[in-house]
């Protein structure tokens, strides 16, 4: 019996593109579906839940960045739903922009079908990679659950999408150390993975707004990042 392929939703108001990915996601063995605007998207979600969403920033009704918005703010399952964004726009400021609400990556257009899949790979790989053999990971005030990939601060839940948890797992799991920004590139995506430092700056600014005005990530200037003493 095969196993269950991975459910893919993609959301973009261009058919074409739609059509294109449409068709390399289903190559690469994996169950896509599609959605035109956020409106449909949303729609697509409560029918059943994808496993990861490829999500156009620039669309009618209802955007991407706006759409991501809505699901970090919505249950727990469509909190840390992973979303891949594509972006129409040469502007850096949109990528960091969905980074820092919650996407786990971005792909600027035009692009290469091959690369979205790549990258729709990287991070659904990221979200079933075995964790430690600890159960959780304990660090003062933190607590992170390894099996039920929940965060944990004085015991009340922390919505995290799958690379926040990976980030603050992989610093948590090795307190001493000081990461820097290709370190943490290679360990969540593999060395030679094309990636820039401001990606992974917002993703660390990101995990601080969650967890509101503690130590939680140490900066170390011109080094990288460690975690915090949590106190």
């Amino acid at each position: 019996m095969k196993p269950m392929s991975h459910r893919i939703l993609v959301v973009d108001d261009d058919p074409h593109i739609r059509e294109l990915l449409m068709f390399a996601l289903d190559k690469a063995g994996m169950r896509p579906s599609e959605a035109s605007d956020g409106e449909e998207a949303l729609a697509a979600i409560a029918r059943e839940m994808p496993d990861l969403m490829v999500l156009d920033i620039n669309m009618p009704r209802l955007n991407g960045l706006d759409l991501c918005r809505r699901l970090r703010a919505g249950n727990p399952a469509a909190a840390s739903l992973p979303i891949l964004f594509l972006s129409s726009r040469d502007d850096e400021i949109d990528r960091i922009v969905g980074i820092e609400i919650g996407g786990d990556d971005y792909v600027v257009k035009p692009f290469s079908p091959r690369e979205v899949v790549a990258r729709v790979g990287a991070i659904l790989k990221r979200g079933a990679a075995t964790p430690p053999r600890a159960e959780s990971i304990t660090h003062n005030r933190l607590t992170l659950d390894t099996e039920g990939w929940e965060a944990r601060w004085d015991g009340a839940p922390v919505p995290l999408t799958a690379t926040e948890f990976q980030l603050l797992l992989l610093l948590a799991t090795m307190p001493a150390k000081v990461f820097s920004r290709d370190a943490i590139i290679d360990r969540l995506h593999g060395p030679g993975f094309a990636i820039t430092d401001r990606t992974i700056d917002s993703h660390i600014r990101n995990l601080r707004a969650k967890f509101g005005d503690v130590d939680l990530i140490e900066t170390r200037a011109g080094i990288g990042y460690r975690i915090g003493g949590c106190g």
